[in-house]
């Protein structure tokens, strides 16, 4: 029997409790506008690009701390629920689980605001705890919502294939770090803050952008760009860059979490589709994030191996 604690996904990483208002615009700097909805849900990176991979049919399994209080024992329970291996996920005793303050607009942008609880907490210390899952898992996702160093050591020790997301993004982004994961994905803002530019509004820019990450030491690059679907390059001689189209849609809900989405779905399919080229491993994670901003939330938007299948390609 094969041994229950391998997976085809790894992630390192955050966990944060959602809390989301809906409202008709963002609020000015010193305005009250009132919220015409209120959500409580599931988040954190960490957390939902591993439900995202489990939710289509990846083994799973999650890094993570979070705080010995109800949310805490409250996301355990959930995480078991969408089927991931909560091992190594460690309730800190006088530790909040991480929350984030979510405002969502009527267009489907958000702003949020996070703070950080038993995330700070999670270190190199949680790597070593995790050396099965770092030398046998297939794919390993980290983010930066929690420290750096353990990130750093979660992408040297892992044998298999690392992907970075590097957000939220850092303005001196340190090199170690861009050089450390197989693949470093971004989106257009932290691709424009990371290479220290004003903003990227097109491909072409993109293109740019993603040049400059591989000159940076970046193995290969990704940069989602919402309605414009992402581009890919990689460090091969002739540089040359791949843009894949994204899938239209008619009724933009919430974009909160699109990009987990994307991310733990270019994991699964990685995992399950390996003859597959990159292109093709992109073009359904852009897919999955266009299914999920046809609904609210972040978690509770993510689609099944069966929405998939029925969602247009």
């Amino acid at each position: 029997m094969e041994d229950e604690k391998n997976a085809d996904v790894v992630s390192y990483g955050s966990i944060n409790v959602d809390n989301i208002c809906y409202v008709n615009r963002f609020p000015k700097t010193g305005e009250t506008v009132h919220a015409d909805k209120f959500e409580t849900g599931f988040g954190g990176k960490g957390a939902n690009q591993c439900v995202a991979a489990a939710r289509l049919g990846a083994s799973t399994a999650l890094v993570a701390k979070v705080g010995n209080d109800n949310w805490g024992a409250d996301y355990l329970k959930k995480l078991r629920s969408e089927k991931v291996n909560v091992d190594y996920v460690k309730q800190c005793a006088g530790l909040p689980t991480g929350f984030a303050q979510i405002t969502v607009s009527k267009e489907g942008n958000n702003q949020i605001i996070i703070v950080n609880g038993a995330n700070a907490e999670l270190n190199r210390a949680d790597v070593c705890t995790a050396k099965h899952l770092f030398e046998n898992s297939k794919i390993l996702l980290c983010q930066l919502e929690t420290p750096i160093e353990g990130t750093l050591a979660a992408l040297h020790s892992f044998k298999g294939i690392s992907i970075l997301n590097a957000a939220p993004a850092l303005k001196d982004m340190p090199v170690d770090l861009i050089k450390a994961a197989s693949i470093l994905c971004v989106n257009e803002t932290e691709a424009a803050l990371i290479t220290k530019r004003v903003d990227i509004t097109d491909v072409q820019e993109a293109e740019n952008a993603a040049k400059e990450l591989l000159d940076m030491g970046a193995k290969c690059v990704i940069i989602t760009l919402g309605a414009k679907g992402a581009i890919y390059a990689d460090n091969n001689e002739n540089f040359q860059c791949t843009h894949i189209a994204a899938n239209k849609v008619q009724n933009v809900v919430d974009t909160t979490g699109a990009g987990d989405s994307f991310l733990g779905a270019l994991a699964y399919h990685m995992t399950k589709h390996s003859e597959m080229d990159m292109k093709s491993h992109i073009a359904f994670a852009c897919r999955a994030a266009a299914f999920s901003i046809q609904s609210p939330g972040t978690q509770s938007s993510f689609p099944f191996a069966s929405d998939m299948k029925n969602f247009d390609k």
